[in-house]
């Protein structure tokens, strides 16, 4: 009898790090923080062509959320085309879809990035608080689903500058 050897994820630890860092208090849903998680980890390649995430249930218990979470999160990453699942062995990164992946990421990034700044002039916020906030936004390398860090929100309160 011929034995199936399974293939594994990168690491269990590096993996579950790179998916755990959902914020369950978020205003953003936790199967969306998975998705965009994966989106992102594909994107920038660290998730790669035939690379196994997680098991649903493995991931559900780290994250301490419902299996139902996890496995929306997966099934709607399979209908984007970006996972495939292979039954009894798991589900997998799709292959050729990094570029795609890449272009997604960076245009909907880049609109909101767009968005933000209008908002933020239309506020009042002048072009150095903005480039300044960027910057250190850039250098702090927080979540993007949790609190945002105090050395940001130095700037709510400040005047504008004149």
């Amino acid at each position: 009898m011929d034995t199936v050897t399974r293939p594994k994820h990168k690491t269990d630890a590096e993996l579950l790090d790179l998916l755990s860092t959902v914020d369950l208090q978020s205003s953003v849903a936790v199967y969306v923080q998975i998705e965009n998680h994966v989106q992102f980890a594909i994107s920038s390649g660290k998730l790669k062509p035939g690379d196994q995430l997680p098991a649903v249930r493995e991931l559900a218990e780290r994250l301490k959320v419902n299996t139902n979470t996890v496995s929306k999160a997966y099934r709607d990453l399979v209908v984007m085309g970006l996972l495939y699942t292979r039954r009894g062995m798991g589900v997998f990164v799709a292959s050729s879809i990094e570029d795609k992946c890449r272009e997604d990421c960076r245009r909907r990034i880049v609109v909101r990035l767009n968005e933000v700044v209008c908002e933020a002039k239309a506020a009042g916020f002048d072009d150095k608080d903005i480039v300044e906030i960027v910057e250190k936004a850039v250098k702090l390398k927080t979540n993007p689903y949790g609190p945002v860090p105090q050395a940001l929100m130095q700037y709510v309160n400040r005047k504008p500058r004149r």
